[in-house]
């Protein structure tokens, strides 16, 4: 019926374009720090790469991925994801690299069966850092007596407000090679046979676009409209996927709306609030150290 439909149509009225599906992956990657801040986690993109997936007639999907990094948990979940999703629809994955890919930015980019890069894109960053800050002479200064009280010797590792300690330090960087470990052993997996033999790649270095390609950590220099038109004919256009609005039309995480309305007392709401505006602005400070780290 659809068919007969469109033979009666003007050939200049008909949509004649095949369209790929784009999902934008921005910002540093770790859970929403409250209900009025999103965060780059799985929570808030599976919707749209369900959705981007789910379009039949499209033989790929397009990843726009710029994250300087952040939660390794988070990031190997959006990693499986798509890995997870293009394997089920049996679509190629496309990604393409703007101002950045670094850490688990490109944790993330390494899902995507051929990566596309600027060439004055950052790409890189194989590695693992924890990052915090000491006070235990502010307190002193100040007159203040922290107490703490627990049940298990290590339950109070790192405090920041007490001298560091050489053991909480070497049991700090065992984890961290652990993680590093499953990094590079994923990275290894997905591009081990282009990957150039450079002793620095798993280093935590990083690199521009152009020096990256040479590297064998992206295949190529491009962006997204050149490529799909090259790969995919004239007909083909970009479909962005966009997550949907919650309240005041911001985008949704997949958890600032359920924190907003579950809430009966508007008191309550309102101290979550506060909590969330707070935490807000130290992710921020957080996210734009992240940045700040490639330059940008």
């Amino acid at each position: 019926m659809l068919k007969q439909i469109q033979k009666i149509i003007p050939k200049k009225f008909r949509k004649d374009t095949l369209s790929i599906p784009v999902v934008r992956l921005q910002g540093a990657i770790g859970m929403s720090s409250g209900p009025m801040r999103q965060g780059l986690n799985l929570a808030s993109v599976a919707q749209s790469l369900d959705r981007a997936f789910s379009m039949k007639a499209a033989p790929a999907v397009a990843l726009i991925v710029n994250s300087p990094g952040g939660s390794p948990v988070q990031s190997r979940l959006i990693f499986k994801r798509i890995r997870d999703l293009a394997k089920e629809k049996e679509k190629d994955v496309l990604v393409f690299v703007e101002d950045v890919a670094a850490s688990g930015g490109y944790m993330i980019a390494v899902a995507g069966d051929e990566i596309f890069v600027d060439p004055s894109s950052i790409v890189g960053s194989i590695g693992v850092v924890s990052a915090g800050f000491g006070f235990p002479e502010l307190l002193k200064k100040a007159g203040i007596e922290r107490r703490v009280y627990t049940a298990g010797e290590n339950k109070a590792i790192l405090d920041p407000f007490q001298p560091e300690k050489p053991d909480d330090i070497a049991y700090l960087k065992s984890l961290q090679l652990e993680i590093h470990e499953v990094f590079r052993d994923l990275v290894k997996e997905r591009r081990g046979d282009v990957l150039a033999d450079d002793p620095s790649l798993f280093t935590g270095r990083f690199w521009t676009g152009r020096a990256a390609r040479d590297l064998g950590l992206v295949d190529g220099i491009g962006d997204l409209r050149e490529v799909l038109k090259e790969r995919y004919g004239a007909k083909a256009e970009a479909k962005l996927i966009s997550p949907p609005r919650g309240l005041f039309g911001r985008r949704t995480s997949g958890v600032g709306v359920s924190a907003l309305s579950g809430h009966n007392d508007v008191s309550a709401l309102g101290q979550d609030i506060g909590a969330g505006v707070v935490g807000a602005s130290l992710a921020a400070v957080e996210e734009r150290s992240l940045w700040a780290r490639y330059g940008l």
